[in-house]
């Protein structure tokens, strides 16, 4: 069950060595607050919080800010991470919570889908000027060239720099999530997989769910 995934020798040229990961959790129960949650946040947010640690990911998520920044955009990280700090994880439901909280944990970038919407395989590839992608919310994305995407058979289903598309968007009847995470130019392969277990133990754990596999390429 687990995506077929590839990158293209254009993504392999242009970013050689910068990873990307995925986890997909089978059979989720999108739950608003399931008995216990409450209590996993707080226990990942003290860990989160200790200096040295914070430190390490607010470095991280400047290494993407950076990043972002080339192409014209702002990272969301660095309003994330201030808001985690100060107030705590925010409270959505179940798989947007995991979602978050596998970013501040370990500073990274990350998406979560409803792997039944995608069409096909998935590759990593770079763009070339002027691909439009129908982002989240009814938003259109409009490629600048040697940006990061992720594509399924079909389309663009994500642009690192600009957002997910609409059609894979989990929502409440979601049962197979599947969290994918970018590194960009700095930022090693070992740490989407840190945050990509926080996502996926949590799904498990909470949702009901089965890790059918982390895998970071």
């Amino acid at each position: 069950m687990f995506p077929e995934f590839s990158m293209s020798p254009a993504y392999l040229d242009k970013y050689p060595g910068v990873g990307f990961g995925l986890t997909l959790i089978s059979g989720c129960q999108n739950h608003e607050n399931p008995p216990g949650f409450d209590q996993h946040k707080r226990k990942l947010l003290r860990k989160m919080r200790k200096r040295e640690t914070l430190a390490e990911i607010s470095a991280r998520i400047d290494t993407y800010a950076v990043f972002f920044q080339r192409f014209g955009f702002e990272c969301p990280l660095s309003k994330h991470l201030k808001r985690t700090v100060n107030s705590g994880f925010p409270r959505y439901d179940l798989i947007v919570d995991a979602h978050f909280m596998a970013e501040m944990c370990a500073g990274i970038l990350v998406a979560v889908t409803d792997y039944d919407r995608f069409d096909g395989n998935l590759m990593l590839d770079v763009t070339a000027e002027g691909e439009v992608c129908a982002g989240m919310g009814g938003r259109e994305f409009v490629t600048k060239e040697s940006e990061i995407v992720l594509r399924d058979e079909k389309e663009i289903v994500c642009v690192l720099c600009q957002g997910a598309d609409e059609k894979t968007r989990a929502n409440e009847s979601t049962t197979n999530v599947l969290f994918y995470a970018y590194a960009v130019p700095g930022i090693e392969s070992q740490y989407l997989k840190d945050g990509l277990t926080v996502a996926a133990e949590t799904m498990a754990e909470f949702g009901g769910g089965k890790i059918e596999g982390i895998e970071v390429y």
